[in-house]
């Protein structure tokens, strides 16, 4: 192993401290055995730590013999309390209860997540030091009207919000990066939201329900939008939809019955089945020439479609998917067009 670096041609030679800080990232026991046998000066460079860099067991142990905090990375990692340890610090998620527990041993918790337990038993406010919401976390709180996340959070889970009716309003800050499934279905009394700029996926279900949603802004990070996203947003005038986003998911705006005007760029190339199915305000719409098929149901009793363009790059029609537009005369004009997209054949 080499131990000296090289600065403007002239050399320098490792130190212990740079050494201990390079082999704080060593992965194995035997990395660590390597370097005192391979350079002679390092020899009892375990011997300075004063915590494990790594998971130890009981051969690896005796080689750091002057740890006082003892590091724990799994919750199957082999734990020790002889010699002069004082205090561990937990580095796998833990919930707060246990957090609050450990830290009245004189313990650290490095990962901290609130979960749906833990809100049943210290409330709705999220503690500062929590890192994660876990899965659920507010599922069904009824009686939660607003919320203030903390910036450490990164991101809310799959059902985090799922059925908070009466929530009206929610903070999200730009720590967030992910919106999980279902996050905010059917949170009923939700009229509007800002999603931060560092969010780059809304997941499947994520405002399915959300009947008093009048308006959202989506940031131009967000790269995908889950199937479902709006289902029965039946509030939502109008929505732009991010320059990096490439397809609109599954019935995305099925039951928008507010919708009136929404922005498609040319970057999406698939816009899947039932996706603007019973909008029934929306009037007009222009299909970017990214795209090639119209999936089955996509229009579905748009009755107040009147204008829809429909580029020359789209090659295959879906089933019902232009069922009872407003604008139905003029499209069966499109010799293009198959009659099966004018009727019901579901079933």
């Amino acid at each position: 192993m080499e131990n000296t670096i090289r600065n403007n041609n002239k050399e320098r030679r490792l130190g212990y401290n740079e050494i201990m800080i390079v082999s704080m990232y060593f992965n194995d026991i035997n990395d660590f055995i390597n370097l005192e046998l391979g350079v002679k000066r390092f020899q009892g460079n375990m011997e300075r730590f004063h915590f494990n860099p790594i998971p130890l067991s009981d051969y690896s142990r005796k080689f750091f013999p002057n740890i006082e905090t003892f590091n724990l990375y799994d919750l199957m990692d082999r734990v020790f309390k002889d010699g002069r340890i004082i205090k561990r610090e937990l580095w796998y998620t833990v919930s707060y209860s246990i957090h609050i527990e450990e830290k009245e041993k004189g313990n650290i918790c490095k990962n901290i997540e609130y979960t749906k337990q833990d809100r049943k038993k210290y409330g709705n406010t999220i503690p500062p030091e929590v890192k994660s919401l876990e899965s659920e976390c507010f599922y069904f709180a009824s009686g939660l009207k607003t919320i203030d996340i903390p910036t450490r959070i990164s991101e809310i889970g799959d059902r985090c919000f799922c059925g908070c009716a009466s929530l009206k309003s929610i903070n999200i800050p730009i720590t967030i990066t992910k919106l999980g499934n279902i996050c905010f279905d059917g949170c009923a009394s939700l009229t509007s939201i800002t999603i931060p700029s560092s969010v780059n996926e809304i997941g499947n279900y994520c405002f399915d329900g959300c009947a008093s949603l009048t308006s959202i802004n989506i940031p131009s990070s967000v790269s995908k939008i889950g199937k479902l996203c709006f289902y029965s947003c039946c509030s939502l005038t109008s929505i732009d939809i991010p320059t990096l986003v490439s397809e609109i998911g599954d019935e995305c705006f099925f039951g928008c019955a507010s919708l009136k005007s929404i922005n498609i760029p040319t970057s999406v190339s698939k816009i899947e089945g039932e996706c603007f199915r019973e909008c029934t305000s929306l009037k007009s719409i222009d299909i970017p020439s990214s795209v090639s098929k119209i999936e089955n149901g996509c229009f579905y009793n748009c009755k107040s479609l009147t204008s829809i363009n429909i580029p020359s790059t789209i090659t295959s029609f879906g089933s019902y998917c232009f069922y009872n537009c407003g604008c139905i005369e003029e499209l069966k004009q499109n010799k293009r067009i198959p009659e099966k997209c004018f009727k019901d054949v579901r079933g």
